[in-house]
């Protein structure tokens, strides 16, 4: 099954994505014209956080980090917004990325027909399949015919976008800042989290972040297995070993992995105490592929791999092929994004208890956990007058309200009867049209969203094993620190310097390399670039700090 296949078939409640990190907001600029450097500006303040009203969760939500959650759907819905944002007199163009089909027009889809009437706006909305979205961006930065609102996601890190943000696009800063957000009260909703993520240009606020939950990769898996075989939360690296070859036998694995996880390298070193990828401390940058934490990491997963707890194929294993292995037992574990579990809710169906996993502890060791970015991406609002300004930014709250309100559900799940219906529980499912004319086909919530709530529809279970688990993890994060920061040398050598780490660690964990060969890994990263990026990032951090 393809990426676009599966997407398509998750039912309408369960349809989320994770997507990779990446970067946003002040480097400065090595090319020629204006520095969006925060070097010397004074920083706007964030928008002051005020949780948005939507139906009272069954799950609280904390402070710092532990999302709401609801074991069912919300009986009664609540009005976020008490007007619409447009007088239908309206007409804006928009763009984000898309991961589905492309919609068919709007006189031919009763979806985006029902968003255009409640937002009292006629929206012609250009979505770009992920393959095309980096060329269509450059294009777009080069042109002059902007769209009216521009969504920055996907995980791709792009040439000059902070230069062209600063040039071309509005400064949100009157309008978002402190409490004028308030204006905005859905916007207000957003955490501070996501904004930091985002991060400043020159000191100012130009976006509104797509906000995603603080936990970034997770290792799912089989709570049966691995509960009969002595699971503990936080128990012994040790134990953990053991447990991992108690569980595997001729035909199944405890630990799944795939191509383009690299064995999940980032989550164990977490675990290991090294810091998540990037460490800036005293105006200096640490990569966390340099520290001796990292080359323990390492050991521990070659030992895994001699111990056969991996899947032996496990490098050529795709990601979508490796959660149709943990959905049927192959696997009792995979490393994954963590919005992923709807999707896994509904391909196990009751096979077994979906669990996440609570770092095991190295002796002599705190375990960390990795801290996502907070965002999917970010949105920008081509210049204009005031009045137009304030009429995209209703859009956008619009589109930010909270679960459990009238306007997330039209959002998110459509029209009910044409593109859901409810089943004994009162959750959404998607129709056959619902399936089509979809959340990711006409992708609105990539341009503004709700803060992600916990919610796996029919699979209530779930959710409060997960809340539990987060209760444990969140006091565990470890930020990345250059979140909010740009280098640009990162942005053009990033995929490359990650690629040495990602080849390097598959070399070693495979038995291809020694552990006593990482320096020299290391080594060729600094060469290619790691250096200058590490003093770009170090210098970046401390004008934001």
């Amino acid at each position: 099954m393809s990426r676009r296949t599966l997407l398509r078939s998750i039912a309408v409640g369960g349809a989320a994505l994770a997507a990779p990190s990446f970067l946003t907001a002040c480097s400065t600029d090595s090319g020629g014209g204006a520095s969006v450097s925060n070097a010397g500006k004074k920083a706007a303040a964030w928008p002051t956080y005020t949780p948005a009203t939507g139906a009272k969760p069954d799950l609280a939500a904390t402070s710092e980090g532990v999302q709401a959650g609801y074991t069912t759907y919300p009986a009664k819905l609540v009005k976020a917004v008490a007007e619409k944002p447009g007088t239908g007199k309206e007409k804006i163009k928009v763009l984000s990325i898309t991961y589905g089909t492309p919609p068919k027009p709007a006189a031919q889809n009763k979806l985006w027909a029902a968003i255009n009437e409640a937002l009292g706006v006629d929206v012609e909305f250009t979505v770009v399949p992920d393959a095309d979205f980096r060329t269509k961006m450059a294009t777009l930065f080069a042109g002059d015919d902007l769209p009216d609102i521009i969504n920055i996601g996907g995980g791709y890190v792009l040439p000059r976008e902070a230069q062209f943000v600063k040039s071309r696009c509005e400064d949100l800063t009157e309008y978002l800042s402190g409490d004028a957000v308030k204006d905005y009260p859905n916007l207000a909703g957003i955490p501070t989290y996501a904004w930091q993520g985002m991060g400043r240009i020159s000191g100012r606020i130009f976006g509104v972040p797509v906000e995603r939950p603080k936990p970034q990769d997770t290792m799912y898996f089989n709570g049966r297995a691995f509960a009969k075989a002595g699971y503990k939360p936080g128990m012994s690296a040790e134990d953990f070993a053991a447990m991992a070859k108690e569980t595997t036998t001729r035909k199944t694995w405890a630990l799944g992995a795939s191509s383009t996880a690299y064995f999940g390298y980032k989550t164990h070193a977490t675990w290991h105490g090294a810091p998540n990828q990037w460490r800036i401390k005293d105006n200096k940058a640490a990569f966390f592929a340099s520290t001796d934490e990292f080359k323990t990491t390492l050991e521990f997963m070659s030992n895994l791999r001699k111990a056969g707890v991996y899947y032996p194929e496990a490098t050529s294993v795709s990601q979508v092929d490796l959660k149709t292995q943990f959905w049927n037992g192959t696997v009792l574990s995979m490393t994954d994004g963590f919005l992923s579990y709807p999707g896994s809710a509904q391909g196990i169906k009751n096979a077994f208890d979906l669990d996440a996993l609570v770092p095991y502890t190295p002796e002599g060791t705190t375990p960390g956990y990795q801290q996502s970015q907070g965002i999917f991406g970010y949105t920008v609002i081509k210049k204009a007058s005031k009045d137009r300004v304030k009429l995209m930014l209703r859009i956008l709250d619009y589109l930010a309200s909270p679960f459990g309100t009238e306007e997330y559900e039209l959002v998110h799940f459509g029209l009910e009867g044409t593109h859901f219906k409810r089943d004994k529980d009162n959750n959404p499912i998607a129709t056959p049209l619902g399936l089509v004319e979809s959340k990711v086909n006409l992708p609105f919530v990539y341009l503004s969203d709700a803060p992600q709530v916990l919610y796996a529809p029919g699979y209530g279970d779930i959710v409060e094993r997960l809340h539990a688990w987060q209760q444990k993890v969140i006091p565990m994060m470890v930020p990345n620190d250059r979140w909010g920061l740009q280098s640009d040398t990162y942005n053009k050598q990033g995929a490359t310097l990650d690629q040495i780490i990602s080849d390097g660690v598959t070399a070693t964990v495979t038995g291809r390399r020694k552990v006593s060969d990482w320096d020299a890994v290391y080594k060729k990263w600094l060469n290619q670039g790691g250096q200058q990026a590490l003093e770009e990032f170090a210098k970046e951090y401390e004008a934001a700090h």
